[in-house]
């Protein structure tokens, strides 16, 4: 079987990560074992693509920059087909500090660079795509997305998919964050299926016919490190999985493994499931 080809809708950002915890207000705290790499929801998942083995397109936005230029060739090295649209001044960055729990918190300076349907991109290659995975902000990039034979969409993006009204296959939410809670009934246009992650007790679905199942956690294969990047390589996994021709439930287990994989490495890529 010839590797599927899935494209990235969504934003990179150029992320630094430390060990520490986080300063109460006025405190000053030193923070230990920093590195730089790409990230944000977008690149996090585009670089999962690529090591299971998919053709990996990602449309995007980058700025002018020295760490624009940093992205892009970190994501030329893993055989990304970037597809960018340019944006004056600096790339978006980030701050992940991840504490004790393993837990990180991420603190991003600038605007999140998506890219927008005016951008001179070759939209119509989503039509060829086996799967695509949504994290943009233009709904209007979401409905060329649509046109793939499959389409995720993370449920931080709510907005831009009840404006655009388009049936997505899968949406995935996390049940225990407030900012990704969904309103089924609120819903314009009703998922195919919805998926709530539950970080190591796996998670729950619910189709359209009203099928409603659970999956379950990939065992760890370490110790855990670090939660960054756990949810994007999760919907990078089951967009392969969908691409692959699976269905959801052995999609689902993929994308628990690329979850739990990243689990056991600092930063989002280092230990990112390779097929």
């Amino acid at each position: 079987m010839s590797a599927p080809t899935v494209a990235v809708v969504g934003h990179v950002e150029w992320v630094t990560h430390a060990v520490g915890e986080l300063p109460h207000r006025g405190q000053i705290v030193r923070l230990s074992d920093a590195f730089d790499e790409p990230g944000g929801g977008g690149g996090v998942a585009v670089f999962q693509v690529a090591k299971l083995g998919a053709r990996a397109q990602f449309f995007t936005a980058l700025a002018t920059d020295a760490t624009a230029d940093a992205t892009g060739e970190c994501l030329a090295a893993e055989g990304v087909e970037t597809l960018a649209g340019e944006r004056a001044g600096i790339q978006t960055r980030g701050l992940a500090i991840t504490d004790s729990t393993h837990e990180r918190t991420i603190i991003l300076t600038g605007e999140r660079l998506s890219p927008r349907i005016d951008d001179p991109l070759p939209w119509d290659r989503l039509a060829r795509a086996d799967g695509a995975y949504f994290t943009g902000d233009d709904p209007r990039t979401l409905i060329a997305a649509r046109a793939a034979r499959h389409l995720v969409v993370t449920a931080r993006r709510l907005d831009a998919l009840i404006e655009s009204r388009v049936e997505v296959d899968v949406l995935v939410a996390s049940a225990a964050d407030t900012d990704e809670a969904v309103d089924v009934e609120a819903l314009p246009v009703a998922p195919r299926a919805i998926v709530w992650t539950q970080g190591g007790r796996g998670g729950h679905y619910l189709t359209v016919s009203g099928h409603a199942g659970r999956f379950e956690a990939a065992p760890l294969p370490g110790p855990p490190v670090d939660s960054y990047g756990c949810g994007d390589s999760f919907q990078a996994g089951l967009t392969v999985g969908l691409a692959r021709g699976l269905g959801l439930e052995q999609a689902l287990a993929l994308g628990a493994r690329c979850g739990a994989a990243v689990l056991t490495g600092r930063g989002g890529l280092a230990t990112q499931l390779r097929e």
